[in-house]
């Protein structure tokens, strides 16, 4: 067999893949990975139903640092687990889910500026329209 002939999984660089569009879909994501995990699920790269910019141990391991210089608080962490369980976010409607919404928030934009930074999340370009006259 010629070693033009032989089939190598592509890097991951090479696959085309499809980024959050925000820190929030990333973050129900990466829970969702994780009860898989902590199931028996076992991961491999680029198999997914979309090919994704990181694996869920890469969002943890922001969160982690975030935690540790700081930005990240226990209530954070406990807010973000809670909801990310529940696959909602908290209702800032709901009286008794006001203070969760606020910290879910405050959480969810801290990683997001991680995230941006590491093109995991994608924000959408904002449009301004002029006033013309």
């Amino acid at each position: 067999m010629a070693t033009k002939d032989r089939i190598s999984p592509r890097n991951h660089s090479e696959i085309d893949t499809i980024p959050f569009a925000s820190a929030e879909e990333a973050w129900f994501w990466f829970v969702q990975g994780m009860q898989a995990r902590n199931e028996g699920a076992r991961f491999t790269q680029g198999q997914g139903l979309y090919p994704r910019p990181c694996e869920p141990i890469d969002i943890m391991k922001v969160v982690d640092r975030l935690y540790r210089k700081r930005r990240l608080v226990m209530d954070h962490l406990l807010v973000l687990r809670h909801y990310g369980k529940r696959m909602v976010p908290p209702d800032r409607f709901r009286a008794k889910e006001m203070r969760a919404h606020k910290i879910w928030h405050e959480a969810l934009g801290r990683i997001e500026a991680v995230l941006v930074s590491k093109n995991i999340v994608h924000l959408p370009a904002t449009f301004f329209l002029e006033n013309t006259k």
